[in-house]
């Protein structure tokens, strides 16, 4: 199963504020645990929203709205994408992680869908959906 577990932002990501190098140290080592163990897949940190903008749709009408953004415990600092054999082992991991911010902070892990999730809805869409998965990997490789 593939979970992505959200950091959530805080203000002083909000601020653009960077980790400090023991913060980093220790994140890398946690990361390194989670490679070592087959789980993480990706993970990424992010800018704060004000370099970020949000599109809204309203039918056919699309307006954009540049960051930053109110309510800083809606948005995300980061993510990581891990297999795991279930929530209860993705769980596991995380409470294994260092406070991400140097303030009370919040982890949320959401399933990612996978392509037996959707039945026999598209077979045709979930083929190339898969084809499109593939052909991304092999440019990685290059």
């Amino acid at each position: 199963m593939k979970f992505m577990v959200i950091v959530k932002a805080s203000h002083d990501s909000e601020a653009g504020k960077m980790p400090d190098a023991e913060m980093l140290r220790s994140m890398h080592a946690y990361n390194e645990q989670l490679f070592a163990a087959g789980v993480m897949q990706a993970g990424e940190g992010l800018h704060p929203s004000s370099r970020g903008a949000r599109i809204r749709f309203e039918g056919e009408k699309r307006t954009v709205v540049d960051g930053p953004f109110a309510e800083t415990k809606e948005l995300i600092a980061g993510y990581w994408i891990w297999e795991c054999k279930s929530l209860q082992d993705a769980i596991d991991w995380a409470k294994k992680c260092p406070n991400p911010h140097n303030e009370d902070s919040i982890l949320e892990i959401r399933q990612i869908f996978a392509p037996e999730d959707f039945g026999d809805i598209a077979p045709d869409v979930m083929a190339r959906e898969e084809e499109m998965r593939r052909e991304f990997e092999a440019r990685q490789k290059k």
